[in-house]
């Protein structure tokens, strides 16, 4: 028995033929590749961003200054085509100035009116820089955006542009001037990652402008329409039930846990097959097999589980993931 994914494309786009399938993913490689010599040596943070794009799931990087998360993101707007708008989150920062307002004036003569002026998070790829920098009434202006594709202002829904996809980053927690995220925050994105310091060879040809040079002749490879297309062909990608019970086995480990005081919800289940499903394209496959679930489970779980100790402490909690993963029987 195989499981699709309930999610499909947007309403007006027609799913690709499987001619334009497989040229649209030599095209998703054409891109990957151009980001790479970018982001010189994190060729996997590459690959992992593109899989969350493609499973329609958001992304949080999280690391010190000056490690390249806003260059990250700002290539990949530029091979996709999307329309990038960033928010610098400080801690006057209000939620009308990420999701907007509505404006109310007079005109002479008649009844008041208003009018709702859109904020920074409508576009294709919202970069929230610094996310953690921002009051957590702040923070949360994100959460019906990221889960509902909308926000609502004053009683108003306004629907996003599609797509929607949310590259946050952040700082470590222990940096003066921060606020941890609430784990209702957290669970919204589908990976937390770190890009960590570059080997000597990526630093030495970072140092001679190697990265700097290739930024410059990024070229535009997908549009939006290309997007949502992909999206749509990683909903269908096969998943037999004996897989889906190995995710499941994975999950309710997290819940069984010693030293785990929440473990994975459903969401995070789901949001660990969509993750498979897009590394399973990306492999040129139609069936995704559980090399494609240990790919991405680390990053799509350490995030999501709360400790009773050591709460921020991401380290633990990617080596606890890392763990069940690996005594976890494969099927």
């Amino acid at each position: 028995m195989s499981f699709h994914s309930n999610s499909v494309a947007h309403n007006n786009i027609e799913p690709p033929s499987v001619q334009e399938s497989e040229h649209l993913l030599t095209r998703y490689k054409d891109a990957i590749s151009q980001v790479e010599k970018v982001i010189l040596g994190k060729n996997a943070q590459v690959e992992l961003m593109f899989v969350a794009l493609l499973a329609k799931g958001h992304v949080l990087l999280d690391d010190t200054p000056g490690m390249g998360k806003t260059t990250m993101a700002r290539s990949m707007a530029a091979v996709l085509g999307l329309n990038l708008h960033r928010i610098q989150f400080t801690s006057d920062l209000m939620p009308s100035d990420v999701v907007g307002v509505n404006i109310y004036h007079t005109p002479v003569g008649q009844a008041p009116q208003s009018h709702f002026q859109p904020g920074p998070i409508f576009s294709h790829l919202l970069l929230a820089d610094e996310i953690n920098r921002a009051s957590p009434r702040t923070q949360s202006a994100l959460l019906e955006a990221m889960a509902e594709q909308q926000v609502t202002v004053d009683g108003v829904s306004h629907p996003l542009p599609h797509p929607f996809w949310v590259i946050a980053t952040q700082n470590p927690i222990d940096f003066s001037g921060t606020f941890p995220l609430p784990d209702s925050q957290m669970d919204r994105f589908m990976f937390r990652m770190m890009l960590g310091y570059p080997n000597e060879q990526s630093e030495m040809e970072l140092l001679l402008g190697k990265s700097a040079a290739n930024q410059q002749h990024l070229n535009k490879i997908l549009s939006e329409t290309d997007v949502l297309q992909a999206q749509y062909i990683v909903g269908q990608q096969n998943v037999n039930e004996r897989l889906v019970k190995y995710v499941l086995r994975l999950v309710q480990a997290t819940r069984q846990h010693s030293e785990i005081v929440t473990g994975l919800s459903p969401r995070a289940g789901l949001s660990i097959l969509h993750a498979a499903r897009a590394v399973s394209w990306l492999q040129n496959r139609d069936y995704v097999t559980p090399d494609d679930v240990q790919r991405v489970f680390v990053d799509s779980a350490a995030h999501r589980i709360v400790l009773g100790h050591h709460a921020h402490n991401h380290d633990l909690r990617r080596s606890l993931t890392e763990k069940i993963l690996h005594s976890t029987p494969t099927p």
